[in-house]
């Protein structure tokens, strides 16, 4: 942000924008002007700056938020994938059904360095959270541990935009509605392919079927109150986590 602000800051970004026909200026703004009109006088980024790449010269050919579906996220799932972990990841299966179970079982050094990894923390969904919570501590931990190259996080809770490393979040169904994420166990290999953009395991579908069968629902956390209402009409991640839905 320092960086950003030294070469002209947001006026600059949008002086961009608009010269590069990503932004409509036409709006009239608190100001009375248009956008274009705030920023026609303001200075362009420096010629020789590399903070804010051109169109024609970008850092990677694709971004790095991406949509991920497949056998364990049917719905979707939202990927911050960089690239810089790669853009494949296969590795077995360990299952946590909460964030501290997780955390517990890093510090206790259940998880290794050099042993390929994904992480699963689920039940921390909408409903299951309930409300989503975010997963920048497991995620930090994941790297704080010098695991980033060997482990790959899978859940069904959300991430904050500080969290980086092959993480995989917002999956659809959660855990708590039956999703699939909810059926993988321990020791199940499953491989994120960033550039096909799907998450599946090595179970076949009739294993999945067996499973299912014998899934239950757990209890909701809350039995009463506002955190009671909202778990039961709260939507899924990909509609929104709205309580607009028929009581």
């Amino acid at each position: 942000m320092a960086d950003m602000h030294r070469i002209g800051g947001t006026p600059a970004l949008l002086k961009f924008l608009l010269k590069e026909g990503i932004l409509d200026g036409s709006g009239v703004t608190v100001t009375g002007q248009t956008m274009a009109k705030n920023v026609d006088a303001l200075p362009d980024f420096p010629a020789d700056q590399q903070i804010i790449r051109p169109l024609s010269k970008p850092i990677k050919p694709t971004g790095h938020i991406q949509i991920l579906r497949g056998q364990l996220a049917p719905g979707g799932s939202v990927g911050k994938i960089t690239g810089k972990e790669g853009l494949v990841f296969t590795g077995k299966a360990r299952v946590y059904d909460d964030e501290d179970d997780f955390i517990a079982s890093l510090e206790a050094g259940d998880i290794k360095k050099g042993d390929k990894t994904v992480v699963i923390i689920r039940y921390e969904g909408p409903k299951g959270g309930p409300g989503m919570p975010e997963m920048l501590k497991p995620s930090s931990a994941i790297m704080g541990a010098g695991l980033g190259q060997d482990v790959a996080l899978l859940t069904d809770g959300r991430f904050s935009g500080g969290s980086h490393g092959f993480l995989i979040g917002h999956i659809v169904p959660e855990a708590q509605e039956g999703g699939p994420i909810g059926l993988v166990r321990d020791g199940d290999v499953v491989t994120i392919d960033a550039e096909r953009r799907v998450i599946d395991s090595d179970v076949s579908d009739a294993e999945m079927a067996r499973r299912r069968a014998d899934w239950k629902a757990p209890a909701l956390k809350y039995t009463k109150g506002t955190l009671k209402k909202y778990a039961t009409l709260v939507s899924d991640a990909s509609s929104g986590c709205v309580t607009d839905g028929p009581i």
